[in-house]
């Protein structure tokens, strides 16, 4: 015996429908109706554009808008929880692992299971149709081929062969059974074909029918799908050949309902599937418990950080047990106390160099005051002493000024240090602030040679300003300028924009390369300490300047390149809230090239 190789599960076979069989002119009628609906509620949602294209009506746009706004939250909501959670991502992402080897696992096993009950079912039911198929057999070969048999007499044995298959065939499902003749066959007698009630005829596909009439003397097998009540359930069709004495040769059909069995595989198949949700659900929850016993402390410590940087240094993680995660606090206690320690010794340290730097630099005011009537008295008189005494107070004349500007500078860079300094401001006009600057340098510019330039497009409206401290900001940039400018043109240009006004002092001298610029603004720190000044300076200028610009809620900015000049900009915010965030006259990048302030090359 053999079954078809197609056969794969009562589960698997299904039998084609054509929808167009069951149309008419009913259906057809319907769906012109529905056509007509259709096309009037399409014309009622859709309106004619002027361009012949047809568009959205504001409704339907409306509704389509608010859906993709919130689909847009809903995705940003879970991006951000996604790059902000860290127990959102692990429970997700072994929630994804788990349920991708559930699927897998659970498929393979329902694959296995299937295979399993369908082959049991296929290889009872062929022993069940052999055995039917040789006790019918039996019964027709019981009775003699002699010439008297009549046709009541067959009649009879085809009735007893029906109950014989009958009760030769037991499936929980039920049995259908069917003879009928071979066609094509010329017998002296003949038997109607004999089905038993309710037997599926339709599911008997020709190419079946084609294998049983070969009588190659084994059983062919096909899976076919049985009707219901609407439902299509799984069954297999079995075809043999009966010869009948006098009659021909006849087909058997047997056809097995496995709906029993596809219950069963229903059954397997939900519990497997409650059990993979259970399953990973009870992962989720372990998998977050697990999560948070490492997540909790790593926040404790995140959030204690932030205090300890917030400047509230006795700040600690709290330690319970003995593992990891308090071998983890305990170390961030150490190290809290030790850096602690450090703050607090570098603290005090500050304090006292200020109260030192403070303190002598008071101290000294008295004996200068003192030097320095002294001195001028030398220098007053100078004419009167031989050249080389002279030339004496000369010098020491000179050297008493810088040491009284250094005294200053030290003094107000230890007020910087104790927080100390306080503004004064007064109304000012920027660019008639630079305006006076460029006056007050033009004979210093003159003897060395450079062409000092105004240019003011923009600064001319009011600021409350402290003038002091911005003519300190300026006199230290156009100096600068002027003394490394190598007798080229120096460019002081004001802009201003609806955010802050800026004052630019641009040299075309040796400039400096970007190392030496990010460092420009160091305490007593110098480019070239070997270049010989030319107004003296006390290496503080830059760094007063800078908190000057500071504590107006600005900002100086420099760029500068050997053989191409040096260029600093002060930017100053028009108002308290508005800051500096952008500049007036932005300066590139240290490695960009820079051809000076847009007013200057407009006006060229």
């Amino acid at each position: 015996m053999s079954s078809d190789p197609d056969a794969t599960g009562p589960d698997v076979a299904a039998t084609g429908h054509d929808p167009a069989a069951t149309s008419g002119p009913s259906a057809q009628g319907s769906s012109a109706q529905g056509s007509s609906a259709q096309s009037s509620s399409t014309q009622s949602s859709w309106a004619q554009a002027p361009s012949g294209r047809r568009r959205p009506s504001g409704r339907a746009a409306g509704l389509r808008r608010r859906l993709r706004r919130w689909v847009r939250r809903g995705w940003y909501a879970v991006a951000w929880l996604w790059r902000r959670s860290l127990m959102v991502r692990s429970v997700a992402i072994t929630v994804a692992t788990t349920g991708l080897a559930v699927a897998v696992i659970g498929t393979a096993v329902m694959i296995s299971i299937s295979n399993n009950v369908y082959a049991q079912r296929r290889d009872q039911i062929e022993s069940e149709s052999a055995r039917a198929t040789v006790v019918a057999q039996g019964i027709f070969d019981a009775a003699t081929a002699a010439e008297d048999n009549n046709q009541t007499e067959l009649e009879t044995l085809q009735s007893e062969a029906q109950q014989a298959i009958l009760s030769n065939t037991t499936s929980p499902g039920g049995t259908s059974i069917a003879i009928e003749r071979t066609p094509g066959q010329s017998t002296p007698q003949t038997l109607q074909n004999l089905a038993s009630q309710g037997f599926p005829d339709a599911v008997i596909t020709d190419d079946l029918r084609r294998e049983v009439a070969k009588d190659t003397g084994r059983l062919s097998l096909q899976p076919v799908q049985l009707d219901d009540g609407g439902r299509r359930e799984p069954g297999l069709a079995v075809g043999s050949v009966l010869q009948v004495p006098s009659a021909g040769q006849y087909e058997l059909y047997i056809v097995y309902d496995l709906s029993d069995a596809q219950q069963t595989l229903d059954f397997v198949s939900q519990t497997l599937s409650v059990g993979g949700v259970a399953l990973i659900v009870l992962i989720a929850l372990v998998t977050s418990l697990v999560v948070r016993l490492v997540v909790v402390p790593i926040r404790g410590a995140a959030e204690t950080s932030r205090k300890i940087a917030a400047g509230r240094l006795d700040e600690r993680i709290p330690v319970r047990g003995h593992d990891d995660i308090a071998i983890l606090a305990r170390s961030f206690n150490d190290m809290a106390d030790a850096v602690s320690r450090q703050i607090t010794q570098l603290a005090e340290l500050s304090r006292v160099q200020q109260r030192f730097v403070s303190d002598v630099s008071h101290e000294l005011r008295t004996p200068l005051t003192t030097i320095r009537l002294a001195g001028d008295m030398l220098y007053d008189s100078r004419h009167a002493f031989e050249p080389s005494v002279s030339r004496s107070a000369e010098l020491l004349h000179t050297q008493v000024e810088r040491f009284e500007l250094l005294l200053a500078d030290l003094l107000e860079i230890s007020r910087y240090d104790a927080q100390a300094v306080q503004l004064d401001t007064e109304p000012v006009v920027p660019a008639a602030l630079a305006a006076d600057i460029v006056e007050e340098f033009r004979p210093l510019a003159e003897r060395a040679g450079v062409d000092l330039q105004l240019v003011t497009p923009g600064g001319h409206t009011t600021m409350r300003l402290d003038a002091k401290r911005i003519r300190r900001i300026l006199r230290n940039l156009v100096g600068n300028a002027i003394e490394h400018g190598d007798a080229k043109p120096v460019q002081v240009v004001v802009d201003s924009d609806s955010r802050s006004v800026a004052i630019a002092v641009r040299d075309q001298g040796v400039g400096m390369p970007p190392e030496d610029a990010a460092r420009v603004f160091d305490r007593f720190w110098r480019a070239d300490p070997s270049r010989k000044r030319t107004i003296g300076g006390t290496g503080l200028g830059l760094a007063i300047s800078l908190g000057d610009a500071n504590l107006h809620g600005g900002r100086i900015d420099v760029w500068s390149r050997p053989g191409e000049g040096s260029t600093f900009v002060l930017t100053l915010p028009r108002g308290e809230s508005l800051g500096t965030a952008t500049s007036a006259i932005p300066l590139p990048e240290l490695d960009e090239t820079y051809d000076g302030p847009r007013a200057v090359r407009e006006d060229h």
